[in-house]
């Protein structure tokens, strides 16, 4: 075993090859995409044996891939962002139905905010829908045993597990005791065995879903009685002492201890029995046991106390372990639940309070006690819980006490004693807000070409430009203006075809990636050309998956497990596919790509254009562009006509032809030096340093 610093999603690789994971299959989307480059890059190294790691076509492929594999005793692993997994939707329900063999782990990550996605979608509401049990980690290294666990728990059951952390946990990093060297565990020597289980008729799914309602039930008991799977739902009592508080007041860094070390103190006292509780999940767990510990360190502090309370954190969310739930519960008047994205534990807590008959008043999303969207802080948990708190004593639920200046005795008093709020109530302190930084397209990046020369093939002919996702979305932004819609991977294509069926009489152009083209663009442009739709569709071939981190893709014929395979042709699948009409070209080309454009854009029924030109992390930079002032008239015709971010424009420069009105200029730092902006410039006032 070695000691490292890793990235979550880094760890969750080892802990997977450490489980004996053998087959490793996803499509790459932030914030997930590192625990396959890890597995691949261990694999590569020779230290991660007889392991299979790929990135698939889409979602849907990899999961039914790893199907396969896990019939035949293989463990598992599958990799998307939470969005990914409605790609997957239609395998992963019908596999539950059907059940595993080798323990079938579904690594989703959700994405709060959201940071670099379309929606907030919560995979434990998917969980629910697909009865699918999900393990929901606080922090990295509990992911990490989350990881192993889920294997087992998959086996044990026959039935996918799925790990679920958030952006923060994927992307935080912390130390970890990795093996040097893992062997994924073998396929069982009988493999796949041919039996008619696996084969979902009606008859044997209607018997498979009480097999999935009774497993759900007996996995719920085990998230409350399993040595291992209970410890996801770890709880403690704190509060109610003043002693207990000053002793343990610390770092937030030891909220845990603080807090646990403080609940044995008050065990100890005698104190009052916690008529509170928290409740939280995911990392929220994290930021409300840090906002605890700076909550009684700052009663400490002025000679107060925090209420009794209880803490649970519900790290397996679905089946929600109801029996263990309603013992913690036991004895309390009010919870407050921390969570991101949806209301989950706090309708299941409303939920187990009816079918109960507790007398419990559940706060959060539902009554607007907490936030109702993007991601919680530990900032925002402690003033939130410092305010529930403080509700709470106002209300007399709760009893506190504080330091009598006067004759220096410690006072226990109700709420009517004190004043309308506490002294310990927490508010944040307002933070400075950071400058706006919207995204653009990089400087040199082909898409800005593709996008311009279309515009301007179009001139003013009334078109919809349909996107789609990836950072060509990035051509909504001003002055190109070439994104109108935007929905989801691959709808661009088809959404033309409704636009151009409503709407004859414009002009309909759909942009798609390269990876999204193989990923989700081939059933639209079947569709288009079985209907004989008449739109353009421009395949943006940077020849990577750029947004996610450079990934390869089935066109460029890369894989992760070893030498190049055949590039599988966008030109040659278009043709096979019944287009009639496809052009390429170099989209940092003006003409060339302007007669391109206008060439498809003319054709009555599908068309496509292929704009082909490496992404510019993929290549080394040409020596960087600048503006000769002596003849540079200051019109900013190549500032306002694409938006380069290395093109500004410099309003106190002069020269001959400028006079007073200023001119361009050039940041060599970020010019890769495509030479657009120079086939814009009219007047030839953009060249090469050494014919400046």
């Amino acid at each position: 075993m070695t000691k490292k610093l890793l990235m979550g999603n880094e760890a969750f690789a080892h802990a997977a090859l450490e489980a004996g994971v053998r087959v490793v299959a996803g499509y790459p989307g932030t914030p997930s995409s590192e625990l396959v480059e890890t597995v691949a890059k261990l694999h590569a190294q020779g230290v991660a044996e007889g392991v299979h790691v790929e990135w698939s076509t889409n979602e849907k492929a990899a999961l039914e891939l790893l199907c396969g594999a896990s019939y035949t005793g293989a463990r598992s692993l599958f990799t998307c962002k939470q969005m990914g997994l409605n790609v997957a939707a239609d395998a992963l329900l019908s596999v539950n139905y059907v059940g595993v063999k080798g323990g079938l782990v579904l690594f989703v990550c959700d994405d709060p905010g959201p940071i670099s996605s379309q929606t907030e979608q919560d995979t434990r509401r998917f969980a629910a829908f697909a009865k699918v049990p999900v393990l929901d980690p606080a922090t990295p290294d509990q992911g990490f045993a989350m990881m192993q666990a889920a294997f087992d728990l998959s086996e044990r059951y026959k039935t996918p597990v799925i790990v679920r952390p958030t952006t923060r946990i994927d992307h935080a990093s912390t130390y970890f005791d990795v093996a040097d060297r893992t062997q994924a565990r073998p396929v069982p020597e009988e493999g796949f065995e041919k039996d008619p289980k696996w084969i979902i008729f009606p008859k044997r799914s209607y018997a498979a879903h009480a097999e999935i309602n009774e497993r759900l039930a007996c996995m719920a008991d085990d998230f409350g009685t399993d040595p291992v799977l209970s410890a996801f739902n770890p709880q403690f009592t704190g509060g109610g002492s003043h002693e207990a508080a000053g002793e343990n007041a610390g770092s937030a860094d030891n909220a845990s201890a603080d807090i646990a070390d403080a609940a044995d103190n008050n065990a100890s006292a005698g104190a009052a029995a916690p008529k509170v509780g928290i409740v939280a999940g995911g990392v929220s767990a994290a930021y409300a046991r840090e906002a605890l510990a700076m909550l009684e360190q700052r009663a400490a502090e002025q000679g107060l106390e925090l209420p009794a309370y209880k803490f649970m954190q519900i790290g397996t969310p679905y089946p929600f372990p109801q029996q263990l739930v309603a013992d913690f519960a036991e004895g309390l008047d009010a919870v407050l639940v921390l969570e991101e994205l949806d209301y989950v534990i706090e309708e299941e807590l409303l939920r187990l309070a009816g079918m109960y008959h507790l007398p419990l008043d559940v706060y959060g999303k539902l009554t607007g006690s907490t936030r109702d969207r993007g991601e919680n802080d530990v900032d925002d948990a402690a003033e939130r819980i410092a305010r529930f708190f403080d509700d709470q004593v106002m209300a007399g639920v709760c009893q506190v006490s504080w330091h009598d200046p006067e004759d220096g005795r410690y006072v226990k008093a109700l709420s009517g004693c004190l004043p309308r709020r506490t002294p310990y109530a927490y508010e944040a302190q307002e933070q400075t807000p950071l400058p706006v930084r919207p995204p653009v397209l990089c400087a040199g990046c082909p898409h800005r070409g593709s996008f311009y020369a279309v515009k301007r093939a179009l001139g003013k002919r009334d078109a919809v430009y349909c996107g789609d996702i990836g950072c060509y979305t990035l051509g909504n932004a001003a002055p190109l203006h070439t994104t109108d819609t935007c929905l989801c991977m691959g709808a661009g294509i088809t959404m033309a075809q409704g636009f151009a069926v409503a709407e004859p009489h414009k002009k309909q152009v759909a942009f798609v990636g390269d990876s999204t083209f193989f990923a989700s663009g081939l059933t639209g442009c079947a569709n288009a050309v079985y209907n004989q739709h008449d739109i353009t569709v421009c395949v943006l071939d940077n020849a990577t998956t750029a947004m996610t981190g450079s990934q390869p893709h089935p066109g460029t014929g890369q894989t992760l497990m070893g030498p190049k395979t055949e590039p599988i042709s966008i030109e040659a699948v278009l043709q096979a596919l019944g287009f009639k009409c496809i052009v390429k070209a170099n989209p940092l080309n003006l003409d060339e790509s302007i007669a391109a454009a206008q060439q498809a854009i003319d054709f009555e029924g599908p068309s496509a254009i292929l704009f082909q030109q490496p992404c510019i992390q993929l290549k080394k930079p040409d020596p960087a562009l600048v503006v000769d002032d002596q003849t540079c008239t200051g019109c900013k015709q190549c500032v306002t006509e694409i938006g380069c971010p290395a093109v500004g424009f410099d309003p106190d420069a002069r020269g001959p032809l400028s006079k007073e009105r200023g001119q361009a200029c050039i940041d060599a730092s970020l010019c890769d030096g495509c030479g657009l902006c120079a086939q814009i410039c009219k007047f030839g006032s953009i060249k090469e340093a050494a014919h400046a």
